[in-house]
């Protein structure tokens, strides 16, 4: 790929992070909300406005009507001017002794309506000629039979135009028409200015929303970055030890952070055990092939032709290779006795039959030795581990025991439970193990007695891959000893309650069945 066609993919890939996303939908989705709010409520507040206007020409019509409908003749110029234009009725003070609310000229309610700078009252005989006007109206005149109001548009504006006939009271007879033109002022000035309002607390609102929602964004999604950061720096070093820091939110960003978490600790284990098999390997394996080789040369030299030497290099050599082949198995137990929280989660597995089982097995292979087994359980206890697994840590401790109690050939088993775990204890009457050394024996590749280990077998995994399976299943294995009276290995491991054991064996039902172990008593010994 040419510099051209990167800098165009790099152009392409470009995109709005999720933060301002985030900001700019919550922002529009808000904004939409609060006009479409706005929107109703402006659409309200003017509806009512408008039904004010909409009262007030009707009572301006019936004003005066009622003021003029005291005529029995047609209506004239000469008959409503005085009614609707008086000008014998100067304004006087209102006097405190006499409250009769007429003494002042603006306290009449036709005067009031006149006044009214909105509105314009027309006032036309039975003709259509009109008589009186208050204003100039540039609405047309139009007959009514009876009362009624429309919007009109006027020099580009809506207007409230109310007619209605005047009948005399005495009567009922039709003298003129009232013509009543409500140029709605206050409404329109009231509109423009609530709208202007509104528009500036939308614009204002947008702003706000805008700015929340990327300091919200910016705060709920802290982890996806602390995470991208996390991620980059696990992608250019295998074994950073950095990690997403823990954040104490509950939720999903949190619940991510920490299953990520989990996996880089899981893949930094699985390096370490990488790193570890092979320095193992390189180290124990050593001896084996300089051994190998070194009678190797010798034959190529001159021992081939020495039947004596050629034959017990020729025994070296395989007992070399048996042991290598032992090694690596032991080896590659260990490896996956470390990931049984992977391939062996969630197994139900009856303690009291394996421990049974494993301890018939030790009685018919070692008659020579005398074995007793106290079982204190009443009832069928259950843990959650793999049985092939419990077996394996049992034939170990078992093995183990009876390598080292060659003088007193006697092992005790014991098997018993309290409020929580479920034990088992090997204990054996044998060398014993030094103080000093109790904390070293479940580490791989360690021996009490490394020359006399040798002549017993192992490679010293045997407990260190009893350790690595106890612990995938949260359980824990400890030794007490005393040196020349032998030793206790003590196994702990959760009991299940029945509602667990029944929530697993369902569980399980539903996945693929485990492939068999080999039989841990065929092959390689894996023992200390």
């Amino acid at each position: 790929m040419n510099p051209g066609q990167t800098e165009m993919t790099t152009k392409k890939r470009r995109r709005l992070s999720l933060k301002w996303k985030w900001a700019l939908g919550t922002g529009t989705g808000v904004f939409v909300i609060f006009t479409v709010v706005l929107g109703l409520l402006f659409s309200s507040f003017t509806a009512v406005l408008l039904k004010q206007e909409r009262q007030r020409t009707t009572d301006a019509i019936n004003v005066v009507s009622q003021r003029l409908d005291n005529e029995s003749q047609e209506l004239s110029s000469t008959s409503v001017e005085p009614i609707l234009r008086p000008r014998e009725n100067p304004y006087r003070p209102q006097n405190p002794s006499h409250p009769d609310g007429k003494s002042n000229l603006y306290e009449d309610n036709v005067v009031r309506t006149l006044a009214t700078d909105n509105l314009a009252v027309s006032i036309y005989d039975t003709s259509g000629t009109e008589i009186f006007a208050s204003r100039v109206d540039p609405e047309p005149f139009k007959a009514v039979k009876r009362q009624a109001l429309t919007l009109s548009h006027l020099e580009g504006q809506v207007v409230y135009v109310g007619r209605a006939p005047i009948f005399s009271r005495a009567g009922h007879r039709l003298i003129g028409y009232v013509q009543v033109t409500n140029q709605l002022n206050a409404y329109w000035r009231t509109y423009r200015r609530t709208g202007s309002i509104l528009i500036v607390l939308l614009l204002i609102g947008l702003l706000a929303i805008s700015v929340f929602g990327y300091l919200l964004a910016s705060y709920f999604l802290r982890p996806i970055s602390d995470i991208s950061e996390t991620i980059a720096k696990a992608s250019e070093d295998p074994q950073s030890s950095s990690r997403v820091p823990e954040s104490r939110r509950n939720d999903e960003l949190a619940d991510l952070s920490s299953l990520l978490n989990q996996m880089l600790d899981q893949m930094q284990r699985y390096i370490d055990q990488q790193q570890q098999f092979v320095g193992d390997v390189s180290h124990e394996l050593r001896t084996p092939v300089a051994i190998i080789q070194g009678h190797m040369e010798l034959l190529n030299r001159w021992g081939k032709d020495d039947p004596e030497v050629l034959n017990e290099s020729i025994q070296a050599t395989l007992a070399e290779t048996k042991r290598m082949k032992s090694l690596v198995q032991e080896m590659l137990e260990l490896s996956r006795a470390e990931q049984v929280e992977i391939d062996f989660r969630n197994q139900v597995t009856n303690i009291q039959a394996v421990v049974n089982q494993v301890f018939s097995n030790f009685e018919m292979i070692h008659p020579d030795f005398n074995f007793s087994l106290d079982d204190d359980l009443r009832h069928a206890v259950y843990v959650a581990m793999f049985r092939d697994h419990l077996e394996q840590v049992l034939i170990i401790l078992l093995d183990n025991a009876v390598k080292y109690s060659q003088t007193r050939k006697e092992i005790h088993v014991s098997l018993s439970e309290d409020a929580r775990d479920a034990q088992v204890s090997v204990q054996d009457f044998g060398e014993g193990i030094a103080p000093e050394n109790i904390d070293r024996v479940f580490n791989r590749f360690y021996r009490v007695d490394k020359a006399r280990s040798r002549e017993k077998g192992g490679n010293g995994l045997g407990l260190s891959i009893a350790k690595r399976l106890i612990e995938g299943y949260n359980g824990k294995i400890e030794v007490e000893s005393v040196p020349g009276h032998g030793s206790i290995f003590q196994v702990s491991l959760p009991i299940l309650s029945d509602d667990q054991r029944h929530r697993l064996e369902e569980l399980n039902e539903h996945q693929t069945p485990l492939k068999p172990l080999d039989d841990p008593l065929a092959g390689s010994n894996l023992t200390d």
